[in-house]
């Protein structure tokens, strides 16, 4: 697992110093129980849940998305199962979707994104 995340790292800063820092922005999200309308720990089967974000300045062409997920919390009875996508990407934003499935049961999670155009 250290391997992957040291690999995740090395590319992560190479496509960041590759891309002239005005052509990159990135930000932290985080959900959680709490969260409204989230539902990732209860029932069972695919669930999901919504993340929008807004860019502080529109890009020029629809960026390319880096997500990276630096925390989890799960039920430990359960299986961990977890998709975190980015979608509906545009200049201005895109929206973050966390999806689990089956039994497992998800608390909470959050990560940070890149968003990168060349």
């Amino acid at each position: 697992m250290k391997k992957i995340m040291f690999a995740f790292f090395v590319l992560f800063f190479a496509a960041a110093t590759a891309i002239s820092a005005q052509n990159i922005q990135s930000g932290d999200y985080t959900a959680d129980y709490n969260s409204a309308d989230f539902a990732l720990h209860q029932e069972k089967g695919t669930r999901s849940y919504d993340i929008d974000v807004s860019f502080t300045k529109s890009f020029e062409a629809v960026p390319k998305i880096v997500l990276a997920v630096n925390m989890i919390d799960a039920d430990n009875r359960y299986n961990v199962r977890y998709k975190v996508e980015a979608k509906s990407v545009s200049r201005d934003g895109f929206t973050i979707k966390v999806t689990t499935w089956n039994d497992s049961k998800v608390w909470g999670i959050a990560g940070s994104w890149m968003a990168y155009a060349e």
